[in-house]
């Protein structure tokens, strides 16, 4: 099968050539790889798949399934044994591009009281995307989004300041109330997040559909406004100016005009979010791609310095991840956003992230990345040196004099008899001539002209 992958260029790599490919935990990843691949093996008949690895990791996964491997060494063996490394990047551009999630904790409420005001909402009823049926609403970027009025009208959905100042309440969606609107944006970006609620238990939530709204980043305007500066600019400096200025960040949020609707789950405190795989994700294993372009399972190593420790720290990372979530601002061949976990920590960690990183695409062996390449067009083959000899090539500026004096002077137009001639006479193109082409599809009538017009 070929490989083609919209607006991404790739080359093969020995896995020799691959920075840190050998250190690496590959048993961490292999464990990470074989979650992904329990939906994918248990496939019975190909789904509809147009994407470049389609159903190609059915094979692998497979084999994973089968076997549980007891060290690294085995796990490296495996991965190197069932694909080919492809260095990918965008089109133009030497590296790809990481961020980071996490899940957050925050405080809430299962009723309304004053100290929980904010509604977490779940999807509305009346919430209709064209082309995509109910069921998959909740992938993101999945299709325009829309509010039903009646059987057959449809407008557009209400925007995050519509919803903010009461468009739904009422309607019995909410799941549960936290203390403020910054929370809930925080949840809304990552996709998921653990509710501690004011009774001890604890409610987790994750992303189950959109208002139909772009996201628009609310770092980026403030970056814009020269709030904070670029190289300053993380999740922990968004929270910290919106806690100073509550009337500005009420108006910075609004400027984001998506809404993120989340879902119940039944998972308890020890367990991780689920991906939109559907299935858990692990924390420095895990990561969101662009779904359009990629499959979900599909390894990707993904190697550069990250500020780990600190926001200036180089720390080296070089590490086999393994694709199981998407996002909307999560677009390209080479873009991905690392799970780090739950909690304050890996919050502060995660939004440090906005770094370029190399990637290299672990290929299953079934496809062809050269495949394309071979199909494409070669050039005429160059002719023969005695034919060459026959048809010699003269180059004008090469023949021409090199001292201008004894140069032909260039020709000139004739000058017009008179103004008035001067006034009237414009050059005339000259007709293009007519290119000699059959038609695709020659009729009796076509043939019955053409002889026509040969024997004139």
């Amino acid at each position: 099968m070929p490989l083609q992958i919209t607006g991404a260029q790739y080359a093969p790599v020995a896995w020799s050539d691959i920075t840190g490919w050998s250190a690496d935990d590959h048993l961490a990843a292999y464990k990470t790889f074989r979650d992904s691949c329990k939906p994918i093996a248990a496939q019975t008949k190909p789904p509809s798949e147009p994407k470049a690895l389609g159903t190609s990791l059915r094979d692998p996964c497979r084999i994973a399934r089968s076997q549980e491997l007891p060290d690294s060494a085995g796990a490296k063996a495996f991965f190197e044994e069932h694909f080919l490394p492809l260095r990918i990047s965008r089109l133009g551009e030497p590296e790809g591009f990481v961020t980071g999630y996490y899940e957050p904790i925050v405080d809430g409420s299962r009723t309304e009281n004053e100290v929980y005001k904010v509604p977490v909402y779940r999807r509305p009823s009346n919430l209709f995307v064209r082309g995509i049926t109910q069921s998959a609403v909740g992938l993101p970027n999945g299709g325009k989004v829309f509010r039903k009025i009646g059987r057959r009208k449809l407008v557009p959905y209400y925007d995050r300041a519509e919803i903010e100042d009461g468009a739904i309440e009422g309607r019995g969606l909410e799941i549960c109330w936290l203390k403020d609107q910054t929370d809930l944006l925080f949840s809304q970006i990552q996709g998921s997040a653990r509710v501690s609620l004011d009774d001890g238990s604890t409610v987790r939530i994750n992303y189950d559909a959109h208002n139909g709204y772009p996201y628009t980043p609310v770092g980026r305007i403030l970056i814009e406004r020269n709030i904070i500066p670029r190289d300053q600019m993380s999740m922990q400096k968004i929270r910290e100016w919106m806690t100073a200025n509550p009337d500005g960040a009420n108006e910075l949020r609004r400027q984001n005009r998506s809404y993120v609707f989340f879902r119940e789950v039944q998972l308890s405190d020890k367990d991780e979010p689920v991906g939109a795989q559907g299935v858990s994700l692990t924390p420095g294993r895990s990561i969101a791609v662009d779904k359009a372009l990629h499959v979900y399972g599909t390894p990707f190593f993904i190697e550069g310095e990250l500020p780990i420790e600190t926001e200036t720290s180089r720390t080296p990372f070089r590490r086999l991840m393994i694709a199981q979530d998407t996002g909307s601002a999560i677009v390209g061949p080479a873009r991905a956003d690392l799970y780090l976990g739950a909690g304050v920590e890996a919050g502060k960690t995660a939004g440090r992230f906005r770094h370029s990183m190399r990637f290299v695409m672990l290929l299953p062996k079934s496809l062809d990345p050269a495949a394309r390449a071979r199909r494409m067009p070669v050039p005429d083959a160059r002719p023969s040196e005695k034919i060459a000899k026959l048809f010699p090539q003269v180059d004008p500026l090469k023949d021409a004099p090199k001292d201008p004096k004894n140069a032909a002077p260039a020709a000139t137009p004739p000058a017009p008899a008179s103004a008035a001639q001067a006034a009237v006479v414009k050059p005339v193109p000259l007709p293009a001539a007519r290119p000699n082409v059959k038609p695709a599809f020659e009729t009796p009538r076509h043939r019955h002209i053409r002889r026509y017009r040969h024997r004139r």
